[in-house]
């Protein structure tokens, strides 16, 4: 397909979303966009984007921060692993890289939470480097350009579409070509009901004219979830409430919470008055939550004024119990 390239640049200058990272060449918003949008929508990214450069202006500025002041403004995100790591790798780049943001491919995957993709995409969108940036828009539409039912999850699927990726990728402009084919996957060629009709590319699909669209990408893995049940108790004195906070290990890591005991294979029962029932879903795991009233003060545990919630990272179920018994 040697005119893929034109075509895709085409596309894009009359599509593209104008977005904040998108209008800059420094390497540490782009990481930071990068980081942030990793399992999130760019709809739901673009506050926690504004609030980060607003409050950190600089990766030195990042790098004093402590964890619970990342984490806190981190709430709400989800997968906060990725939270802590922004701290740690802002903190490598002070130390170990002179505060200069590392300038390639290599030296970038040496930062904590950098992976093979956000590698590619910081030395692309801030250095120009050729090469090709693999997300699960990428993947999605050379799959179905190309009608490649290879795993996208497999070694030899990554090595694959890895190689296809940077055979088609502009010599000119490797950069706008790596925005463009992830926005045309997230806006023209989506998961579900992408419409073909309108494709620049329909005529040149191969999943398209062999009726496999709805059928890639394919994934060879599929997940298999561990289910929990936890027990959250909600103590509340003088306008505070009793939380706890986390260890390093485990879902949450160093995140405050109500106090908690999990049961083993389903809940058992308690003596104290439900408050509330749900259901949270993680990547791996599903969360059986119960909120029980309690009155007993807890050792390990501080009063919390409600006012100063927000200065604390709280998980997402924590944050919806409150809302909820709050109005």
């Amino acid at each position: 397909m040697t005119n893929f390239s034109p075509i895709l640049l085409d596309w894009y200058s009359k599509n593209k979303r104008e977005l904040p990272w998108r209008n800059t060449l420094n390497p540490y918003k782009i990481w930071l966009s990068e980081i942030i949008l990793q399992q999130t929508r760019v709809d739901q990214g673009m506050g926690y984007y504004l609030k980060f450069t607003e409050k950190y202006e600089t990766i030195k500025d990042l790098s004093e921060a402590s964890e619970d002041e990342v984490l806190s403004l981190w709430k709400g995100l989800g997968y906060y692993s990725r939270g802590r790591n922004l701290r740690k790798a802002a903190i490598q780049v002070m130390d170990e890289f002179d505060g200069v943001f590392p300038k390639d491919f290599k030296s970038l995957k040496k930062l904590k939470g950098v992976g093979d993709y956000s590698a590619a995409a910081i030395a692309s969108f801030a250095f120009k480097e050729k090469i090709a940036v693999l997300d699960g828009n990428v993947y999605r539409v050379l799959s179905r350009l190309f009608n490649i039912n290879t795993a996208i999850d497999s070694s030899a699927g990554k090595k694959q579409f890895w190689e296809l990726a940077n055979s088609l990728i502009s010599d000119k402009h490797p950069d706008t070509f790596n925005q463009a084919i992830m926005e045309f996957g997230a806006l023209q060629c989506k998961p579900k009901k992408p419409n073909c009709e309108i494709c620049v590319f329909n005529d040149q699909c191969e999943a398209l004219q062999e009726g496999e669209i709805a059928n890639l990408p394919f994934k060879a893995k599929k997940i298999k979830k561990k289910n929990r049940f936890l027990n959250f108790f909600y103590s509340e004195q003088n306008d505070s409430i009793q939380l706890e906070k986390r260890g390093e290990k485990d879902i949450w890591a160093n995140m405050y919470q109500f106090p908690l005991e999990e049961d083993i294979g389903g809940f058992e029962d308690r003596n104290e008055e439900i408050l509330w029932e749900t259901k949270h879903l993680l990547t791996h795991q599903n969360l059986f939550c119960r909120f029980y009233r309690s009155n007993s003060v807890i050792k390990n545990t501080d009063f919390i004024k409600l006012n100063d919630l927000e200065n604390y990272a709280i998980p997402r179920v924590i944050e919806n119990f409150l809302e909820r018994y709050f109005t």
